[in-house]
């Protein structure tokens, strides 16, 4: 894995911990890691949004996405928002359609 910069607008470095702030989008037609609108990242995820359940199925996705367990994911704030941030301990793999 190359090296990332510490800090970006939707993403920080904290030793091994990424944080990632993230425009959710429900109900969508796929599961996809769109492109960073200011300071989020767009993801677009199948599941409705109902009781958090679409929040923990983003954590699903992005556990996949990131070569984590669920467990290395935690959320920071927006169970039941679309302005969401992410604690992703140890990545093992960054998604391509992320441009650092």
């Amino acid at each position: 894995m190359q090296p990332l910069p510490l800090k970006n607008e939707f993403f920080e470095w904290q030793n091994e911990v990424l944080i990632l702030n993230v425009l959710g989008t429900p109900s969508a037609k796929q599961d996809k890691i769109l492109k960073p609108k200011g300071t989020q990242l767009k993801i677009s995820i199948k599941k409705a949004p109902e009781d958090g359940k679409a929040t923990d199925y983003m954590v699903k996705f992005l556990a996949n996405e990131f070569g984590v367990s669920k467990s290395n994911i935690e959320v920071v704030y927006g169970e039941t928002s679309i302005n969401k941030q992410f604690r992703i301990k140890s990545p093992k793999k960054i998604p391509e359609c992320i441009s650092f």
